[in-house]
């Protein structure tokens, strides 16, 4: 449904790190980048861009898809490492679903990132 997200950003330097670091675990890869800004693109075709200057946004919540629980604890470990702040470990979320694994992570400016597997866990690539 998602072609791209687009965020403006406090410090254009510090976001573009934080997400290649948390979204790499996840085949994000930079395809753009300048002193203002960066662009991110997965293998499935979905892209993040993320710009300085202008208004400030309100903080927003998106998930990327995960290719396994595996994948959702890789994010969760790159995040935190690359200076993220936890926002929800992962693990199971019930009340979303029986197979609904994510886990949550504050970037820089505030923004819930979520990486989520919602399948069975043998439909994914480890655990």
């Amino acid at each position: 449904m998602f072609d791209h997200i687009s965020l403006k950003v406090k410090s254009p330097a510090s976001s573009r790190r934080f997400y290649e670091r948390a979204l790499g675990p996840l085949g994000f890869k930079v395809i753009d980048a300048s002193e203002s800004g960066a662009g991110f693109r997965a293998e499935d075709g979905s892209a993040l861009w993320i710009s300085g200057g202008g208004q400030a946004m309100p903080a927003v919540h998106f998930a990327v898809s995960a290719p396994g629980r595996a994948g959702v604890d890789a994010f969760y470990k790159a995040a935190l490492d690359a200076g993220g702040r936890d926002n929800g470990k992962p693990g199971i979320r019930e009340d979303y679903g029986p197979d609904y694994y994510a886990a949550f992570v504050l970037d820089p400016d505030g923004n819930n990132i979520e990486a989520v597997f919602n399948r069975p866990a043998a439909a994914g690539k480890g655990r």
